[in-house]
Formats: C-alpha cells, structure tokens, sequence
C-alpha cells in the first residue's frame, strides 16, 4: 500500500487544529459512499480526539447503501454480516473549518478499515488508491484536477414538480439565455460566489477561475491539478458539499445532477491528467501537439476501456440524458488536440503541459471511482503500448469511428458491461466489481418500479 493510499492522520494533527481553534465543538466526520454521497456523524470537539486516536466504528452496510441511502441486502452484507461495524480512520489534512456551520463548526474525511487495519475493499478511496498504486510500483504519479460542472437552481419546486434556474436576488425573473462566458451572470449572484472562496481560502482548497457555463444557471469553476490523485479527489468531493452548502445559506440549491433540464446542457466531471516520472517531469511532454508515445498509449488506453468503465462514468439512469450529439458532452470514444467535440482531448498549452482532459464524466459520478477508472485505462494502455489511431480533425459527432467500441448507451447495458470486464476486475478488484454491479442493479429495480408523471401523460386515456 502506497503511502499515498494507506495514510492515516495521527492524534498531533487534531490536536494542533483544536489549538488553533478551541472553540469548534460541531465536526462532522464525512465517508463518501459509492454513489458519491456523503455520510458519516456530527462530533463533539472530544469524540475527535478519539477517532484521530483510535478510530470510530461505523456499521460495514453503508459501503453498499444505494443513491437514497436503503440497504442493499442484495449484497450479502446486510443480515449475513450481522451488519458488524468497521472502522472509520482520519484522512490527513482534511480537518478544517466549516464556515457555513456557524462559529463552531468544522469537518474531516474518513477511510474505511476492517477491524485488523486492513483497508476496506469497497470504500471508493480505497479503490482508487490501489490503481495509484499500480503507477507507484513504476515510479509514476498521475498529476490530477477534477473540474466540476453545476447548476443554481431554485429550491422551490413549480407545481407540477419540476426546478428551474434560480432567480438573482434583485430580480423576480427566470434566467432564460445561454449567456456562455458571461460576466453578469457572475455578478448576478456574486454573494454565493465570494462567500465561496472565502469558505475555501478557510479550508485550503486551490480554487481558481469560475465561468458561466452553456446553460442559464449552469457554472464551472476549476480546481488547481496536485500530484497526488487520491488528495485531487478530496478536493472535489469536499468542493461540492461547499458549493452545495454555501447555495443553501444564500436561499440556493446546487446540483451535480449530470442532465437537470431536458433542453439545455448537462453536467461534466472533466479530469485533467498527465504523468510525473521519478524526477517530477512530466512523460506526456512533447513538442508534438499530440504529445508523446506514453501519451499516445495513455489514451489508447483510456479508448480500449472507455466502454467497460462506463457505469462508473455515467452511474445513475439520469446520467444517460446527458449525451446527445452537438452539446459538448462526447458520444464516441474519440480523441483529438485542442478539440471538445472528443471523448479525451489533448488542451493547448506549451510542451511541458501536455496532458489529456477525459470529457466523458457526468458531474454525478463519484470523483474516486471515476479518476479510478481512468487511470487503470491508461495504465493499461501505458503497459501494453495501445495506439490510439488517428486523430479526430474537427466535428467529433460528425465521426463514428468507434465500432463496436462505442461506449453502452443506457444504464443497463453498461452495468452489464462493467460487471463482465475483466480489465475493471484485474485494477478495481473483484469484489469492488460484484458488489458494484449488485447495488446498480438494486437502484435500477427500485426506479424502474416507480410510476412516473409521463406515464400517465402518455398512456392513460390512449393506451
């Protein structure tokens, strides 16, 4: 285990932040589960101490709960397990301030062990920190960002129960234009934004420029890329329960949904990567627009396992809305320079940052799982030397060069296809890819069993 994926936070950190900050007696402990959502306990300023001590336990059945927190029984690790507890250990660095909790407030990420120290198998971190792992073994490190597409919505639904856009405090109208890039836009709810950096100079996250995205209400704002993929992946995910929780102080609901509104555009996760040899420079450095070999092979690679990672990618039934041709989101395993109509495109920029941006994420995807599955495609495309083929040269929906690589299109098909890969199997781990596979199949009985309002638009009087 690297020491990137295996490190604890000792007792001397915890003690030292509450040196600092004496008053904090409200810290939430934060697991992210498979489905990318956070749980875990509020804490007193004492419970803390303990569990950068010792540890705290917490029951194993939340490694498999679906997206609305139900037990999956389906598991075999439910009932069969006596639902027996784990344990919940601190991850280094991320004890800080939550502004937006009031004066008292604070958090910290957890890991999950077994009771012997063992890491847990299907915690997403762990996941992950086993495919760093892999690139550790060479001398590698991935160097990574994830960047984050959201929504601002009103958090008073209409009648008929659908969101829209949320409205700028000075206005009672619905924002109805694309306005891509556009400054006003910003400045309309600048109290969100500003209250969001400061939260985040708080917390220590690298934050940088925000842009008004290709939908009314829709915003991106990046996160600064680290040579450390597991700590690029706490970035994200304690970046979006901010942007969530500073919406709501300002009378706001944020969303990660990957497609909220049918006509406009949906929401991307895009993670940035290139790779650092033992010296710190970077292989993927070339003179050549299309970069290097191990570039070239990277995204080989990423083309080869696109199709099998895909229920990772896209891991809810809304996910599959998001990809249409013409709106930015990619609907073939394509790659190209300087081009966003491609699955893994290759930025502009000076040699030394060549790196790949993977376009094919849905903000709903659970940042550790997904960078998890790049990575594996690209090591493997690394290992076993996978020519790309050419280049896509301009309109990448004008293209369909992927055969029967095209990655699945609907959440069945590829939970299926995750569920047979053996690439996904040798990196992620078998019981990683059952259990997964499981849960997914659970959620898909318990939303297909739903009646929704279209149904009786559609077939009450006419069927």
């Amino acid at each position: 285990m690297s020491k990137s994926s295996g490190a604890i936070a000792p007792r001397s950190e915890a003690e030292a932040f509450f040196a600092a900050n004496p008053d904090v007696d409200s810290i939430e402990m934060i697991y992210t589960d498979m489905g990318g959502v956070p749980r875990g306990k509020r804490l007193r300023q004492h419970e803390v101490l303990a569990v950068y001590e010792s540890g705290r336990m917490m029951p194993g059945s939340i490694t498999v709960v679906d997206i609305t927190g139900q037990d999956t029984v389906e598991t075999g690790l439910v009932w069969e397990d006596g639902d027996a507890d784990r344990s919940m250990k601190p991850i280094p660095g991320t004890l800080v301030r939550t502004p937006w909790g009031g004066d008292k407030a604070a958090q910290f990420l957890v890991d999950f062990y077994e009771l012997d120290g063992t890491p847990h198998d299907l915690d997403p971190r762990h996941v992950l920190g086993r495919v760093v792992d892999r690139f550790a073994a060479e001398r590698l490190t991935p160097v990574v960002a994830v960047e984050l597409e959201f929504y601002l919505v009103d958090p008073r639904r209409a009648r008929d129960g659908a969101i829209r856009p949320a409205r700028p405090p000075y206005s009672r109208d619905t924002p109805r234009n694309v306005e891509v890039y556009g400054l006003r836009e910003l400045d309309d709810f600048r109290p969100f934004f500003d209250a969001l950096y400061a939260a985040t100079d708080v917390q220590g996250l690298p934050l940088e420029s925000a842009i008004s995205e290709f939908a009314p209400g829709q915003f991106e704002i990046t996160l600064r890329h680290k040579p450390d993929a597991l700590g690029a992946c706490d970035d994200a995910i304690m970046y979006k329960r901010l942007v969530k929780a500073i919406a709501q102080a300002h009378g706001l609901e944020a969303t990660f949904m990957a497609k909220p509104f049918a006509e406009q555009a949906g929401s991307g996760m895009h993670i940035h990567v290139s790779m650092n040899d033992a010296d710190g420079a970077n292989i993927f450095a070339s003179n050549d627009t299309e970069g290097s070999d191990a570039l070239r092979h990277a995204i080989g690679g990423m083309i080869g396992s696109v199709g099998d990672a895909f229920a990772l990618f896209a891991p809810h039934a809304n996910s599959y809305r998001r990809f249409k041709a013409n709106s930015y989101a990619p609907v073939a395993p394509t790659w190209g320079v300087n081009n966003r109509t491609v699955s893994f495109r290759i930025p502009a920029g000076p040699p030394a940052s060549r790196h790949i941006e993977h376009r094919a994420c849905g903000a709903d995807a659970n940042p550790y799982l997904a960078v998890a599955a790049v990575l594996a495609g690209m090591h493997h495309g690394m290992t076993h030397k996978t020519d790309p083929g050419p280049a896509v040269v301009g309109n990448g929906y004008d293209r369909d060069n992927a055969g029967d690589e095209k990655p699945p299109s609907n959440w069945f098909a590829a939970v299926d296809r995750f569920d047979a890969s053996d690439l996904m199997r040798d990196y992620l781990g078998a019981r990683f890819v059952d259990m997964f596979s499981i849960l997914k199949r659970v959620e898909q009985d318990r939303y297909f069993s739903a009646v929704p309002a279209i149904d009786y638009d559609w077939y009450l009087r006419n069927a």
